[in-house]
């Protein structure tokens, strides 16, 4: 049997008011060579039931489950079930436009020595079923990232954004076991640091919903998993601006997804104290970000995710 041109992997836990509308923006797909890779992490509600009558339409979806074990071995395990030149991955709660994978394939073909591309994301409500109705939409850096551009805001966002080529994931080698809130950013940055070249796509492909629990929402622990991501490649001295810019996108998070208030402003006041300059490197988002975060506790939790995400 001929190999696909495009492999997806999506790690599935609890996931059963999602994943079906995850599954069919890529079923909707344009271009239609792809196999999909459904791997349950010992869901608890009806998700893997969800994924079985999904795959029992397409035969390109095979079905996998496991023990609860956690999203980096739950990908590393879909990596080695792949058998495509390029490999994407979507996570269980996110939405693609029907032109994502068409549209990376003909840039990886295109650009043969970029190993990993990204595209824009736009950020949606958590029941939107599309992006009419985006918060807003991120943009992307116009060259081939840097560290510092992965430790600071890290463009690439979220890992329903990459799409990377075989032989990239097989010189970097797989997501680090055991990290469950800097994964992503801990392999693109050693993808960069390896030489490989990360660029992205000037086009809104990925549809973030915004969730206001679980796991992307523990802002602290996120900011342990950057720490320890970051001490591997700056010195402290050298890591106070990045770090600084990644409370003001903590303080943003916290505003977004309706953590309490006071969070928001304790990652905008940690971050001014860090490194001001680089706080307000960008001049409209750093001001914001600092009147938000001081309005955010007069502000009822509802009013806050309605205005803030």
């Amino acid at each position: 049997m001929t190999a696909p041109a495009i492999t997806i992997i999506t790690p599935v836990y609890n996931a059963a008011r999602t994943i079906e509308a995850t599954v069919r923006s890529v079923l909707a797909q344009s271009w239609t060579d792809f196999e999909l890779i459904l791997i349950d992490d010992g869901s608890k509600d009806e998700s893997l039931s969800i994924l079985l009558e999904l795959a029992n339409e397409d035969d390109r979806i095979r079905v996998v489950s496991q023990r609860n074990a956690g999203v980096a071995v739950t990908r590393n395990r879909g990596i080695g079930f792949s058998k495509a030149p390029l490999i994407a991955f979507l996570d269980a709660d996110d939405l693609w436009n029907t032109e994502k994978l068409a549209r990376h394939h003909q840039f990886h073909a295109a650009n043969p020595a970029i190993g990993v591309s990204y595209a824009r994301i736009a950020f949606v409500d958590s029941d939107a079923t599309d992006n009419s109705k985006a918060r807003t939409t991120s943009s992307i850096v116009p060259r081939a990232l840097t560290i510092d551009d992965i430790l600071a805001e890290n463009p690439v966002c979220t890992m329903s954004n990459m799409v990377v080529t075989r032989a990239c994931l097989d010189a970097v080698g797989g997501f680090l076991e055991g990290m469950s809130f800097a994964e992503d950013q801990e392999w693109l940055a050693r993808a960069v640091d390896t030489g490989h070249r990360i660029e992205g796509l000037d086009a809104v492909l990925v549809d973030y919903r915004l969730s206001h629990d679980g796991l992307s929402v523990n802002l602290e622990r996120m900011y342990v998993g950057w720490r320890k991501l970051s001490a591997v490649y700056r010195q402290p001295a050298d890591r106070a601006a990045a770090e600084a810019v990644y409370c003001r996108y903590l303080s943003r998070r916290a505003l977004r997804s309706g953590a309490p208030a006071s969070r928001a402003l304790l990652f905008a006041i940690r971050g001014l104290k860090l490194d001001t300059a680089a706080f307000l490197s960008d001049t409209r988002r750093g001001w914001l970000t600092i009147l938000s975060a001081l309005v955010a506790p007069l502000l009822p939790r509802a009013t806050r995710i309605r205005i803030f995400a």
